[in-house]
């Protein structure tokens, strides 16, 4: 169990994608470095981390929280969502859904939530039920054997920029035009353990990241810059897609995540009902 020594410093999980920079960029440096520890990873990897402890407090996939959500309590305000297009979630497709229904379709292995949400919009909105075989995010091998691929994250974006031919379905776009609700990707948990034995320290953790998102939201020009160093693309590119995520975890990004939980549940892909269980900030009351 973590935490049990509290002279340890807390563990901090952080996505390795440029969609939740806005929450963890300049984070360290509102964190005393001796009491704090942030490992980046991508989103399953981190999904496992907090589930076995190694992690006190992650963000991670929505989906693994409606997995293990009596385990975890959700900070407020923070998560990765859009009410409409997400342009880092998109399922790549020979043919046009229209036209035909894809057979077979190799899915990111890099986050828990996407490969759900296709497989619910497939079975509920598009009613097929295709194969869906686990892939690495590389477009071109995903196509040598399947009808479709999704990938999210930074690939996603830098195989949108490639015009192969393809059509592109954004599962942000489709899941607001099909329920008229946000959808969120990613929210961030601590171990309820934590919360409790040292509720303290995730309420710092808690204040850095908010002070962090709101300094990011108005000042994205060091982001942007970031973005076209590492991973590419123009500024323009940029600019639009942090502004077309949502980082406050609203009513409207709230429902539609309730909705996905219910419908998780109902095709069996959850086991249990899920609610939403929020960190109480003590300091705040």
């Amino acid at each position: 169990m973590s935490r049990m020594g509290l002279n340890s410093p807390i563990t901090i999980g952080r996505i390795d994608y440029a969609n939740a920079w806005p929450l963890f960029h300049q984070l360290e440096e509102r964190l005393d470095r001796n009491g704090f520890e942030v490992i980046k990873r991508v989103p399953s990897e981190l999904n496992r981390l907090l589930q076995t402890g190694e992690l006190d407090l992650s963000a991670i996939s929505s989906f693994s929280y409606g997995q293990n959500a009596n385990d975890y309590v959700l900070l407020p305000e923070l998560s990765v969502g859009s009410v409409g297009n997400v342009n880092s979630i998109l399922l790549f497709m020979k043919e046009p859904i229209a036209r035909k229904r894809p057979e077979t379709i190799a899915v990111t292995t890099t986050s828990a939530t996407s490969v759900n949400l296709l497989k619910i919009m497939m079975t509920l909105h598009f009613e097929c039920n295709p194969e869906y075989v686990p892939a690495a995010p590389d477009l071109g091998k995903m196509l040598e054997t399947s009808d479709a691929a999704l990938i999210i994250g930074d690939p996603a974006i830098q195989a949108s920029w490639q015009d192969q031919g393809l059509y592109v379905l954004d599962l942000g776009q489709l899941w607001n035009a099909w329920t008229g609700l946000g959808m969120t990707y990613a929210v961030v948990a601590a171990r309820r353990e934590v919360a409790l034995i040292d509720p303290e320290s995730v309420n710092k953790v808690y204040k850095a990241l908010k002070a962090s998102k709101e300094y990011n939201k108005v000042n994205l020009g060091p982001l942007i810059d970031q973005a076209c160093l590492q991973l590419g693309g123009v500024s323009t590119y940029w600019e639009m897609y942090f502004h077309s995520l949502q980082f406050d975890f609203g009513s409207k990004l709230q429902e539609g995540l309730k909705l996905y939980f219910d419908y998780s549940k109902q095709l069996g892909l959850l086991s249990n009902d899920v609610k939403l269980t929020f960190f109480e900030d003590q300091s705040a009351q």
